[in-house]
């Protein structure tokens, strides 16, 4: 499902089977009841002729069809392709989704991508039948569905938190997308676990089979005092969103899920949080795809058996993955914390209320860039390496944002001193998220592949496009401490 033209065949034959792997993929839109649902909707199968099928929800609304209330095709992971692709479209695809639309208009998105508004619409209305608006318009649906049903939050709170410019534009907005008033989409009592004001509590989907405990052990091990916090099931961080800092606490939820709860400075920063969590634990992947093809492979076949559905952990933040790269750069996990956790009070925005241990946000590259470093403990070279990168970062000679181009930002952070092709290869895997990245001279992996009899040879030849996560298997195998599953030390 990665080509641009959808196979309507193929489409249909998931549908038939109420294959839950295209969950998110695809909508499907039914003309004889107006309706547009996922492909595992249990509704009886409609007839091959009666359908359409579309890339986006946001498509299937602009055509005319509203959300099935039964599958709810608004509550599924989201499509893996824009995490995967690097292309401008999915490149749009991830700023939409991180709230450019809201915060600076399509001018501003069309701006963040070096492409005019004109040409921008062109492409994306050529590949997905709709513009940057009505994709912005779908997203702040979801929100507020997502608001109406998890809060008891007044009608008028929940349109403005969601992005919405009147009560009037909400209201028509939720009758044309879901077929219905915003208060009849509120349940009796709201899906919350009674947590403590000032809190909302969601329930993050992710595609099965999927290890929460597994995923957020890992970042759990590399939490750094005052920014994270973990305490062996959740993990908690503070968040620099748009309005304000917040703070999540994220813990294994029902199936395949996660639950976050949420204590944002401004409502409406929540669709930008939930975006940047889903990022942050990878919800999105498609594992079917990735490990049919890991899997395949004799060197890893075991490994991937005994740990289906692994993820690769991000960051929340590109920027702040970036210079923790360069802080940890030869030295241990314990120490790269250390480090990090003394640039905080520094340069970080303290929160008005210290929530459990969590202080601060990370610093953003500006106020970094002007901070006097020499009293955090680093060498003369490293501390001009985090300075060049900060002023790199504040004055966009490097870009990292979610609509960054891979290519470039990988080229434009090898040309700072102080940073090589392995630091650069962190950031593109754990700050881009892109899924095929393979990072040279790593200790770690050395040891894996010798373990298993393996090369970097076969990394490059069998393991593409999805080498980031042969690279957290092969972590599994040599440092299995930070994962939950078993691994089989011996060769395949």
């Amino acid at each position: 499902m990665t080509t641009v033209e959808l196979d309507a065949e193929r489409c249909y034959r998931a549908v038939a089977g109420r294959d839950p792997r295209f969950d998110g993929w695809f909508v499907t839109a039914v003309r004889s009841t107006g309706i547009y649902c996922r492909p595992s909707c249990p509704a009886r199968t409609p007839l091959e002729h009666n359908v359409t099928f579309h890339r986006t929800a946001a498509a299937a609304q602009a055509a005319g069809f509203r959300a099935c209330r039964r599958c709810r095709p608004d509550a599924v992971p989201g499509s893996p392709e824009w995490d995967v692709r690097a292309d401008v479209v999915a490149r749009a695809m991830r700023l939409v989704a991180d709230g450019e639309v809201e915060r600076t208009g399509v001018g501003g998105l069309a701006a963040r991508l070096g492409y005019s508004e004109r040409q921008l619409n062109r492409l994306l209305t050529t590949e997905l039948g709709v513009g940057p608006l009505a994709l912005a318009r779908a997203q702040r649906a979801q929100t507020a569905r997502l608001l109406i049903e998890t809060t008891q939050l007044s009608m008028a709170d929940v349109a403005f938190a969601a992005g919405f410019a009147s009560i009037r534009q909400f209201n028509d907005t939720v009758r044309s997308v879901f077929g219905t008033t915003p208060s009849a989409l509120r349940p009796a009592t709201p899906r919350t676990d009674g947590g403590a004001p000032g809190w909302l509590t969601l329930r993050l989907a992710a595609r099965a089979p999927f290890a929460a405990d597994e995923v957020l052990l890992f970042l759990g091990a590399h939490a750094v005092p005052g920014l994270e916090e973990w305490d062996g099931t959740t993990f908690s961080r503070v968040l620099d969103l748009p309005h304000g800092p917040a703070v999540v606490r994220l813990s294994p939820g029902a199936g395949a899920s996660v639950t976050a709860r949420l204590q944002l400075t401004e409502l409406r920063d929540l669709g930008v949080a939930v975006t940047r969590c889903r990022r942050l634990l990878d919800l999105d992947a498609d594992p079917a795809a990735v490990d049919a093809v890991l899997g395949a492979d004799p060197a890893l076949a075991d490994l991937v058996a005994g740990a289906p559905g692994r993820r690769v952990p991000t960051g929340v933040d590109a920027d702040e993955v970036a210079v923790r790269a360069v802080l940890g750069q030869q030295v241990s996990v314990a120490g790269a914390r250390t480090l990090t956790a003394r640039l905080l009070p520094l340069a970080g925005q303290p929160l008005p209320e210290p929530v459990g241990t969590l202080t601060h946000a990370f610093p953003r590259a500006a106020v970094l860039a002007g901070a006097d470093l020499s009293d955090v403990g680093l060498t003369g070279a490293r501390r001009a390496a985090v300075g060049t990168l900060a002023t790199a970062l504040a004055d966009g000679t490097v870009s990292l944002g979610p609509g960054a181009d891979r290519d470039e930002a990988r080229r434009s952070l090898l040309a700072l001193r102080g940073i090589g092709p392995w630091t650069a290869a962190l950031v593109a895997m754990r700050g881009l998220a892109d899924p095929d990245v393979w990072l040279p001279g790593d200790l770690a992996l050395r040891r894996s592949l010798a373990t298993l009899g393996s090369s970097d040879a076969d990394a490059a030849a069998r393991w593409q496009p999805w080498r980031s996560y042969a690279v957290m298997h092969l972590w599994a195998l040599a440092v299995p401490s930070l994962f939950t599953r078993p691994v089989d030390r011996s060769p395949s």
